[in-house]
């Protein structure tokens, strides 16, 4: 830690012994060196603490568990509700098959506390897992991300450390915060204690987490191009090559690192805020989204992913990481860019307007009364959070039109909705909010008597497949309208039980093309 910082910028593939390129993988870097990791000598970890038991330090620390058995993961948080659920069997991460692996090693060599400090002063490694929430006031506020969970973990490493230790920055936190947390350990560290500090950034997409960990498509390790900082990454490539091919763990400086899980979000939010302008035109010229979101997808140039045009995303990382990055093309003084991708998050923000405006058009402008089923509060399938769920933003808009709401999601616990539309510690306005919100206790409960019905996330339990349609249709207002926000219905389908169905991407029902074009 005490050696000069070698900004340099080279890569360096951890365990594969030939130092030449594979340029059938891609465009990987002229000047990756792969023996030299190899060589250096380097520590065994034997125990791991993780900082933070959220969604990304959860399952993470609970696959490496999993997969060392000879290593002795605690994972530590100051939220004893959340511990005591990790240690029961409702887990407080909704995630397909992680149940099943924290039951396989919990209480063997995997180990859930609140006791923080004795897991720092016991590991050899720390992941610091904590929350980076957008910043909502002072400078950057609305844009850039609030490091102060961030710099409490490193003060609390600092203070209670009493050996070397290997300090991994797992959260998304924006490009150089990993010197800022060198700085802090160096100056409250006691004498003679080295802290080498990694960026080792998780790739999860919520609803896939086990599964992403397993079979990760690269594991990037950040560090500073001195011996020690080789060492560490060397130390920490050694955990994942227990089950990660060692042509998969990519090493790099720490910026680079950094900037790398930025960018994919980025990337990743920037084709789907495409696709949904894209939804917009088709919906005005008669064209199918998923016709054209198909087409484009053959071209192995762009490939198919993310190609699905919605109601809009949501989740931790998309929104947050895009203004993120935004901040920091604005404090590089690069306006250009900072518009760029601001333009990715305002096309989100549209999609979601555009969308709950269609709703309230079918009704002659006006909504008000008028009883509207929501379908899905978490911001995908397979997940139970509901960070900047698409879902939230339009209940709170068919609220100021005076609709009447019911909801239904089959994963997401009712006192997170109620937290989620309300602003507690800020202004007491449940009250206020349940004279116009209920959750049900089902879907058909939440259609029973509805004007509309809209499909807000993708869950398998909402296709027409599933849900009988035709009852809920029976049991609804007339004429009753379907909005699927989500494209997982067949439009033709209901359309044939009576429904008025409304369809991202493609128009309305009433629409018509002129005979010439058909």
């Amino acid at each position: 830690m005490k050696n000069a910082v070698n900004y340099s910028g080279t890569s360096t593939c951890i365990g594969n012994t030939d130092a030449s390129i594979d340029t059938s993988r891609g465009n990987s870097p002229s000047t990756t060196r792969t023996s030299e990791a190899l060589a250096i000598p380097h520590i065994k970890v034997k125990k791991i603490c993780c900082i933070g038991a959220g969604y990304v330090g959860g399952p993470t620390c609970t696959i490496i568990a999993a997969k060392n058995p000879d290593i002795i993961v605690t994972i530590v948080d100051i939220n004893q509700a959340r511990i005591d659920a990790w240690n029961s069997d409702n887990l407080p991460i909704s995630e397909p098959g992680l149940d099943e692996v924290v039951k396989s090693c919990r209480g063997r060599n995997l180990f859930f506390s609140t006791d923080v400090d004795k897991a720092i002063h016991d590991a050899d490694l720390i992941f610091v897992s904590v929350n980076t929430p957008t910043k909502t006031k002072g400078m950057g506020a609305g844009y850039a991300a609030d490091l102060g969970y961030v710099e409490s973990a490193t003060r609390r490493i600092a203070q209670i450390a009493r050996s070397d230790k290997i300090v991994v920055e797992k959260s998304t936190v924006p490009c150089r915060t990993a010197q800022n947390m060198r700085y802090i350990l160096e100056a409250n560290s006691k004498a003679g204690i080295r802290f080498d500090i990694l960026s080792n950034p998780e790739f999860l997409a919520e609803g896939t987490a086990v599964s992403d960990l397993m079979n990760p498509d690269r594991v990037l390790i950040g560090s500073l191009k001195t011996e020690s900082g080789r060492a560490a990454a060397a130390s920490l490539a050694d955990v994942y090559a227990s089950w990660v091919a060692r042509d998969q763990i990519i090493t790099m400086n720490l910026w680079s690192s950094e900037l790398s899980k930025l960018a994919a979000n980025a990337l990743l939010a920037q084709r789907i805020s495409s696709i949904n302008a894209l939804s917009a035109i088709c919906e005005a010229t008669g064209a199918d989204i998923e016709e054209v979101s198909y087409a484009c997808g053959l071209d192995t140039r762009i490939g198919p992913k993310f190609l699905k045009a919605s109601v809009g995303f949501g989740g931790s990382c998309f929104q947050k990481d895009i203004l993120n990055l935004v901040y920091l093309s604005e404090s590089l003084h690069l306006p250009e860019v900072a518009a760029y991708w601001k333009q990715v998050v305002d096309m989100n923000e549209y999609q979601k307007r555009r969308f709950s405006n269609r709703v309230i058009s079918s009704f002659f402008n006006t909504i008000y009364g008028k009883k509207i089923a929501i379908l899905g509060f978490a911001f995908k399938k397979d997940t139970s959070d509901t960070r900047e769920s698409p879902a939230i933003t339009l209940v709170n808009h068919f609220r100021t039109e005076g609709a009447q709401i019911a909801i239904y999601d089959p994963k997401v616990q009712e006192s997170q909705i109620w937290i989620d539309l309300t602003e507690p510690g800020v202004m007491d306005d449940l009250t206020e909010v349940q004279k116009q919100v209920s959750i049900a206790k089902d879907a058909y409960a939440a259609c029973d008597d509805a004007d509309a019905v809209i499909i807000c996330t993708e869950w398998d339990e909402f296709r027409d497949t599933v849900l009988d349609y035709k009852l809920i249709y029976d049991h609804m207002k007339k004429p009753a309208f379907v909005f699927d926000g989500r494209l997982i219905l067949n439009k033709t389908r209901l359309e044939d039980m009576g429904f008025q169905v409304g369809t991202i991407g493609r128009a309305t029902s009433g629409f018509t093309v002129p005979k010439d074009w058909e």
